[in-house]
């Protein structure tokens, strides 16, 4: 039934009728993180709608932040992700729509929280339906291993209080963890017998004492609840600093929540001077709301927020594949050879005969000459390589129109999958610790005829990193700039000069603000024209 009706919407090619839509930019100045994004857009739902919006049932999704771990969607948003399934491709907002079809209808008014970059996929009995009409936070909760448990939330649950079998139960939950450790998990009582996880186990372990834990997903919050965050912010006034709407919100629910997490700022990538303030503000607003759980114990939660993941969801048969019926080659042109490889995921593209194309790799919205060989493991993404090219294995490629003085220009943003780009250090003579391309940036620099100085980093202040290095060419063509963009890689990986002191530079940061939406929804559009022109070309032949 959930294939029927992404197929349905692939048909209809458009968002559903007589529901309403609200588009909620972050306010200007620092960043506010996913929790700040929620209270803004309640607010942004009372300015809108009046009093109206209390009585409405409401699907917050977040579109995704800057997306620092999988910068190919940091410009259009993760929410906007293509998903190699269908023609024309579904992207992740339709996905979400699909996926939350039901929840409307056995929902009290209030809102319902979820981000871009995670997929849930259950199965429950013919006539069971997941019900959100209590008090205060409801969450879902899916068994997982404990390792997933280090980087998610993770629910203590309290037995006591469940109903239902099978599937789908209903209980509530004690204490919510925030990215625990193993050992913390062991000993606030989160840890659970794998029996009671079936979809973990595997033929011939029943009877282990195999351990899993219930991590988060989603969450639902009642109108009296949001009312009251809502009213938080008002007084608050502005918010200086990044919140989270799982760690900041959930933690401060169910009987044995303490204030001790507030002062915990190990999972903060930037801590602010008032992010304890309004922490401790949180915790004391929200003790004693209940924190409800919906336990799915055939489920399974997907998260495909990082560059490795992205690769290993699209590439390497995993279950979300399987289970969804992605595609290898979804809404392309390709040759027959490419067409027959295994584990790869080619999405709106086209590639002419005689390119090579590594294992593993996703290529999207893109066009590929027949001289250019994608390395194994590597994600290209709204490019066009017309020239002869080798992308060396792991690498991430990713052109992004931009508007600068002289009108639309290019650059392509060039990284290792594995590099990291929230990575920053507070003085440039701890430089060294960031790596491009498995090598340290001080060298990169030298090599490409660069000298550090604090004029090489785009941000304002000690938030040195790859985010924020200057380092990438503005071209007056897209495939100039992935030629640019490639070499200087290929200086990095060969330890030969490449001098870059004649262009204009970027970081990743800058393209971001300065980026041109409307021209790269143009490429994709000339892609998708000659796609269905192909098509056409095909029926009437046969």
């Amino acid at each position: 039934a959930f294939r029927e009706q992404l197929e349905e919407k692939r048909r209809r090619a458009q968002l559903p009728e007589g529901v309403r839509y609200l588009v909620c930019a972050d306010p200007p100045g620092p960043r506010i993180g996913n929790g700040g994004s929620t209270l803004h857009a309640l607010q942004c739902l009372e300015e809108q709608f009046g009093d109206q919006w209390t009585s409405f049932t409401v699907l917050l999704i977040h579109s995704g932040g800057c997306s620092q771990r999988l910068p190919s969607a940091s410009a259009l948003g993760k929410i906007f992700s293509a998903l190699p399934l269908g023609e024309p491709l579904l992207q992740m907002l339709e996905l979400k729509l699909a996926m939350y079809l039901d929840f409307p209808r056995h929902m009290k008014p209030g809102v319902l929280v979820t981000c871009a970059d995670d997929i849930e996929l259950y199965s429950t009995g013919p006539t069971e339906a997941i019900t959100f009409d209590k008090p205060g936070f409801t969450a879902l909760a899916h068994p997982s291993e404990l390792a997933l448990g280090t980087t998610h939330g993770v629910f203590v649950l309290d037995p006591s209080s469940f109903s239902g079998q099978g599937a789908l139960q209903y209980g509530s939950c004690s204490r919510f963890l925030h990215k625990p450790d193993v050992q913390t998990m062991q000993q606030s009582g989160a840890v659970c017998v794998r029996e009671l996880c079936p979809q973990l186990s595997t033929p011939g372990d029943r009877g282990s004492a195999s351990q899993c834990v219930y991590t988060d997903s989603v969450f639902y919050m009642d109108q009296g609840t949001a009312r009251r965050l809502l009213l938080f912010y008002k007084q608050l006034g502005s918010l200086g600093c990044e919140i989270d709407a799982y760690g900041d919100f959930l933690q401060a629910l169910g009987p044995g929540a303490t204030p001790d997490y507030t002062t915990n700022t190990g999972n903060v990538c930037r801590e602010e001077p008032g992010l304890v303030g309004v922490r401790q503000q949180l915790f004391s607003l929200l003790q004693g709301t209940p924190l409800n759980v919906i336990v799915l114990n055939n489920s399974q939660f997907y998260h495909i927020g990082t560059a490795q993941e992205y690769l290993f969801h699209f590439t390497a048969g995993s279950t979300l594949g399987f289970e969804l019926g992605l595609q290898p080659v979804a809404f392309s042109i390709v040759p027959d050879r490419t067409r027959s490889l295994g584990q790869l995921s080619i999405m709106q593209s086209i590639l002419e005969p005689g390119c090579v194309i590594g294992p593993g790799s996703v290529l999207e919205y893109s066009r590929i000459g027949p001289e250019v060989c994608v390395g194994r493991g590597s994600i290209v993404s709204g490019c066009c390589i017309d020239f002869s090219a080798h992308i060396p294995p792991g690498c991430l490629l990713s052109s992004v129109s931009v508007t600068v003085p002289h009108g639309v220009q290019f650059v392509t943003m060039a990284f290792g999958v594995g590099d990291d780009l929230k990575q920053h250090v507070q003085s440039l003579s701890d430089i060294h610790c960031l790596q491009f391309f498995e090598a340290s940036l001080p060298e990169c620099l030298h090599l490409w005829g660069m000298e550090p100085s604090q004029q090489l980093f785009s941000s304002e202040d000690t938030q040195l990193g790859l985010w924020t290095a200057r380092i990438f060419p503005v071209c007056s063509t897209r495939s100039e700039s992935v030629r640019v963009s490639l070499s200087m890689l290929n200086s990095v990986q060969n330890r030969s000069a490449f001098n870059l002191s004649g262009f204009q530079l970027l970081s990743v940061q800058e393209m971001l603000t300065c980026k041109d939406v409307e021209d790269m929804l143009k490429f994709r559009s000339q892609i998708y024209d000659e796609i269905c022109l192909q098509r056409q070309k095909e029926k009437s032949d046969f």
